[in-house]
C-alpha cells in the first residue's frame, strides 16, 4: 500500500498579509544600522534567508543574526530535528536507506542545509523526507512563537509566509561567485561547479513536492539582493529595507 505523503500544515502559521517584492540586483544604502537597541518596538520577529547554494548566506545570517541579537536557526535546525526524533545528529544522518534515489537527493539537500563546505556525498545522509518535514513543522512552529529569530532555508519561506510579523529576504549571486565562495570553504573547483549545477535544481523539486510552489518565487520575497555587493552590504541593506518597509507600513495602516 502506497503511504501518502506528508503535508505541511500551514494553518499551524498565523495568518496575514502577504508580501510584496523588492527586487534590489545590486542594492545598497551605506552603512545604516538596524541593530537590537533599535528594533525594541519593531513589529518584525522573524526573518527568512531563502538561498541559491553557494552565494554566501551562512556567513550572513549569521552576521545578521549577531547584529540583532537574535537567534539563528540554520545547522541549529539539524540538531534540533535529531533531539525532538531523539537520534544522534551523526546517527540520523546514515538513516537513509528507506529512500528512493530521488527522495534521498531531496532530503540530503535539505538535510545538508546551508553547510557551504567539503561534505562527501555518502556522508550526508538524512531521515526519511515526510519525517523530517513533520519534525520540521514542530521546530518552525517552535521558532515563530519564540520570535526574534533569522530562519535559513527549509521551506521557511513557504511555512511563514501568511505572517505580519515575518520578513523574507532571497539571496542569490553569479554562478562564478558561487563557485569561488565554494573553493574558498575548501572545495575543489569540480565539487563547486557540481554542487552548483544540482542543489539548487534540487531544492527547487522538494519545494515543488512539498509546498506546490515554484522555487523561487519572486513574489514570496520582499527583497533580493545579489550577494556580489559584498556580506557586509547585504547585512546593511536588509536591515534598512526591513526598517523601511515597516515604516510604509505604519503609514498605510494610519
Amino acid at each position: 500500500m502506497q503511504r501518502k505523503r506528508f503535508v505541511p500544515d500551514l494553518q499551524q502559521f498565523r495568518p496575514g498579509n502577504k508580501p510584496g517584492a523588492l527586487n534590489c540586483n545590486h542594492v545598497w544604502r551605506g552603512s545604516l544600522q538596524y541593530n537590537a537597541g533599535s528594533v525594541a518596538t519593531s513589529t518584525m520577529r522573524i526573518i527568512t534567508i531563502e538561498r541559491e547554494y553557494g552565494c554566501g548566506a551562512p556567513a550572513i545570517a549569521e552576521r545578521l543574526a549577531a547584529q540583532l541579537g537574535w537567534k539563528l536557526w540554520d545547522q541549529q535546525l539539524t540538531d534540533e530535528i535529531a533531539r525532538l526524533a531523539q537520534v544522534d545528529p551523526c546517527h540520523a544522518q546514515r538513516c537513509d536507506e528507506r529512500l528512493d534515489p530521488f527522495i534521498y537527493r531531496l532530503a540530503k539537500t535539505f538535510w545538508r542545509g546551508s553547510y557551504e563546505r567539503t561534505l562527501p556525498l555518502h556522508e550526508s545522509g538524512a531521515f526519511d523526507t515526510d519525517r523530517m518535514m513533520s519534525i520540521m513543522q514542530k521546530v518552525m512552529e517552535k521558532a515563530a512563537q519564540a520570535g526574534n529569530c533569522v530562519v535559513v532555508g527549509r521551506g521557511a519561506p513557504y511555512f511563514f509566509r501568511e505572517r505580519k510579523d515575518a520578513f523574507h529576504v532571497f539571496l542569490f549571486a553569479p554562478e562564478e561567485e558561487k563557485i569561488r565562495r565554494l573553493v574558498k570553504h575548501g572545495n575543489s573547483r569540480a565539487e563547486a561547479e557540481e554542487a552548483v549545477d544540482t542543489i539548487d535544481r534540487e531544492r527547487a523539486a522538494f519545494i515543488k513536492h512539498y509546498f506546490g510552489k515554484e522555487w523561487p518565487n519572486r513574489y514570496l520575497y520582499h527583497m533580493m539582493i545579489n550577494t556580489t555587493v559584498g556580506d557586509d552590504n547585504v547585512v546593511s541593506t536588509i536591515l534598512e529595507t526591513m526598517r523601511m518597509y515597516e515604516e510604509s507600513q505604519q503609514i498605510v495602516g494610519r
